[in-house]
């Protein structure tokens, strides 16, 4: 497309962690400001902008699955390309403060989009893995502490913005960098990855599998549980143990921060144990939650939120890698599993918590998420037992993740 291309694995992996590092950067950018927008510029009702958010996940997912069926047919860098083209397009169209039902089309048109080029750029890091699976599992951490890092600067970064030029600021900021996005995915080889075969020819699990199915669910009640605990968090701060919303503020950057060497000693952590680190991480998201419900003092809050950084860090990374080694010829389809796993919790998530915090209280709501995670940890662990016994229909041995 007349831009030069990486070629050199070294190349392709700071290519990979720049562009992710924007992406992070331009989503977390606006994400904490989009839903103030609608209230404060566009006058909607709170009802409105729920169905807004609902219908631009729902519309995300949905553009996420049909584009990693087209990368898994095709691999390349165009799902990536038109995804960050539609998402950047669309943020420059909110700039004309558009009509209720002309917003909605924006955002299932547009905005959706912009899910789609996560799972995108993470397929494409397992399609040019130095062609093994050991490289794939060494750049998906550093992948992982890049996206991290990124939501450490990207809403500090918007409220600079909202600051100065406002809302108008930050929208045009948030439209380049998906265009910085695209500029950066155009500079990646574009030669067809050696690893990525047609997915008519996958030898690993069937989507119907239940080694597929078991993780995935677990997966998607983690998120719940993650994401509601997040939406609980603030109100049992400020109106149960009288704290001030800015403790909870050094709660969530505690746990930015936390992810980022978490994500990175990964690296170190051999292909056969990382399921039982997935558990591990797992376990801690219960110990997180249950810790939260049962103290009372702030400083002890702040500190806690470092086991939940790691819980995140740990599933974040290598459960990518473990959705992509069950399906190891379709990673466009694997990656978006694991994605839309977590923008399915947080669909669910604040009607959950919300309902639990209304029926039972905050701290009782707490408790509710960490039960979720156990669910979620048996769910893992029944999906270690049946990838062990489940065999591959087109092979006579079974396939192991990593």
């Amino acid at each position: 497309m007349g831009l030069p291309t990486t070629s050199r694995p070294g190349r392709r992996l700071s290519t990979l962690l720049i562009t992710v590092l924007l992406l992070g950067i331009t989503e977390s950018m606006i994400g904490p400001y989009l839903v103030l927008f609608g209230a404060e510029r566009l006058r909607l009702s709170a009802l409105e902008i729920g169905v807004f958010v609902s219908l631009t996940a729902v519309s995300g997912m949905a553009a996420s699955v049909w584009l990693a069926r087209r990368y898994d047919r095709r691999p390349g860098r165009w799902p990536a390309v038109l995804a960050a083209s539609l998402a950047g397009t669309g943020y420059l169209l909110l700039l004309v403060r558009p009509s209720y039902p002309l917003l909605l089309v924006i955002g299932v048109v547009f905005l959706g989009a912009g899910s789609a080029v996560f799972p995108q750029l993470f397929a494409l890091a397992r399609s040019h893995a130095d062609g093994t699976k050991a490289g794939a599992g060494r750049d998906t951490p550093v992948l992982r502490s890049a996206w991290s890092l990124a939501w450490a600067i990207g809403p500090l970064a918007g409220g600079a913005l909202l600051a100065g030029p406002g809302y108008s600021g930050v929208l045009a900021a948030t439209a380049c960098g998906f265009c910085l996005v695209v500029v950066a995915v155009l500079r990646l080889d574009a030669r067809r990855p050696v690893t990525a075969r047609p997915a008519e020819t996958s030898r690993g699990l069937p989507l119907s599998s239940r080694a597929v199915a078991l993780p995935l669910a677990g997966f998607t009640l983690f998120h719940v549980a993650m994401f509601s605990g997040a939406v609980v968090l603030p109100l049992y701060v400020t109106e149960v143990l009288d704290g001030s919303p800015g403790s909870v503020g050094w709660m969530f950057s505690v746990c930015a921060v936390a992810e980022i060497p978490a994500a990175l000693a990964l690296l170190l952590v051999p292909d056969r144990w990382r399921p039982r680190v997935i558990l591990i991480g797992m376990g801690l998201m219960v110990v997180y939650l249950a810790l939260v419900a049962a103290f009372t003092g702030i400083v002890a809050l702040v500190l806690v939120h470092v086991a939940r950084g790691v819980a995140i860090a740990v599933v974040g990374a290598l459960g990518i890698g473990y959705m992509q080694d069950l399906l190891p010829t379709a990673p466009g389809r694997a990656t978006t599993l694991f994605a839309n796993s977590a923008t399915a919790g947080s669909l669910v998530s604040g009607i959950a918590a919300g309902g639990l915090s209304h029926a039972l209280g905050y701290r009782a709501a707490l408790l509710v998420c960490a039960a979720l995670s156990v669910v979620a940890w048996l769910l893992f662990l029944l999906a270690q037992r049946r990838v062990r016994v489940e065999p591959d229909e087109s092979v006579t041995e079974p396939v192991a993740p990593r």
